[in-house]
């Protein structure tokens, strides 16, 4: 009887050692799996592949990547920041953090290194980034998350830097973007990025100067001034107009004006912004 069950407990064993050892073969054949496809989508990549994926899976590919977590519902978080926000103190409010950054963030950091990587072929990439590309890529830097519009910032400035095509496109989709927040709604969490990236714009701009620039400078840039709230924006704006004062001193006059036309007259904390540019204005002619 003993015997018996000595070996019952034997057979026990040798099942459970076996269960294990079919364990970890299973885990190690998911450990091979995770890195063959790791290393697969490094090779595509890094063009190291001698099959790289065809321009069309590529373009399906990315834009699904793309449209399933870049390319979201901006209201939908708006209306979910604006009941979180509705039981905290303001004068403790933090600022906003996206749950899902940590999942984005590969994403935007995938589209950076695709857009800056020398290997990146532009008469390809156009058929991905083209107008609707840009128009969505904008409409995402009214993010009330700062991490996004920094890495939204870097990524537009950089399209604009490579895709020579589409830079009239971008700069007008812009002058749009400040005519609804000036004329309109007066709220937009991404007009200082916006500026930055202008401001960097500007000062490539080549001499004498083109007549749609000047525009661009009395239609969008002064009339900036009018919102009630420039402080939020207002050293990315002022950067832009000195931009323009330092490219060609004769806008000076168009700028001053500007600024007599705006100029806060029950406003203090505004009327101090305005005195600064004006001296910095002066100081540049």
């Amino acid at each position: 009887m003993d015997f018996l069950e000595n070996l019952s407990i034997d057979h026990s064993k040798t099942d459970h050692k076996q269960e294990t050892e079919l364990e970890t073969e299973e885990t190690e054949l998911d450990i091979e799996e995770t890195e063959w496809r790791l290393n697969s989508l490094t090779l595509n990549l890094r063009k190291r592949n001698s099959k790289p994926l065809k321009i069309g899976e590529v373009k399906t590919k990315k834009n699904h990547l793309l449209e399933e977590n870049r390319l979201r519902d901006l209201e939908e978080i708006a209306v979910e920041t604006q009941k979180c926000s509705q039981n905290m103190d303001p004068e403790e409010e933090e600022p906003y953090m996206d749950p899902a950054w940590p999942h984005l963030q590969l994403v935007y950091e995938l589209l950076l290194r695709y857009v800056v990587s020398s290997d990146t072929d532009t008469k390809v990439a156009k058929r991905c980034i083209d107008h609707l590309f840009v128009l969505q890529l904008l409409d995402l830097f009214d993010s009330e998350d700062s991490r996004e519009r920094e890495y939204l910032k870097t990524i537009l400035h950089r399209i604009y830097g490579k895709f020579m095509v589409l830079r009239p496109f971008i700069r007008k989709a812009i002058n749009n973007i400040f005519y609804r927040f000036i004329y309109e709604t007066e709220r937009h969490s991404g007009i200082g990025e916006l500026l930055e990236i202008l401001g960097s714009i500007i000062n490539g701009f080549a001499l004498p100067m083109k007549e749609e620039h000047k525009l661009f400078l009395v239609r969008a840039l002064i009339p900036m001034h009018k919102p009630k709230p420039i402080s939020l924006y207002h050293q990315q704006l002022s950067y832009c107009t000195i931009q323009f004062v330092e490219k060609d001193y004769k806008l000076a006059d168009t700028v001053i004006r500007g600024l007599l036309k705006y100029w806060p007259v029950t406003n203090c904390q505004k009327e101090v912004l305005f005195l600064g540019e004006l001296e910095e204005v002066l100081e540049a002619t």
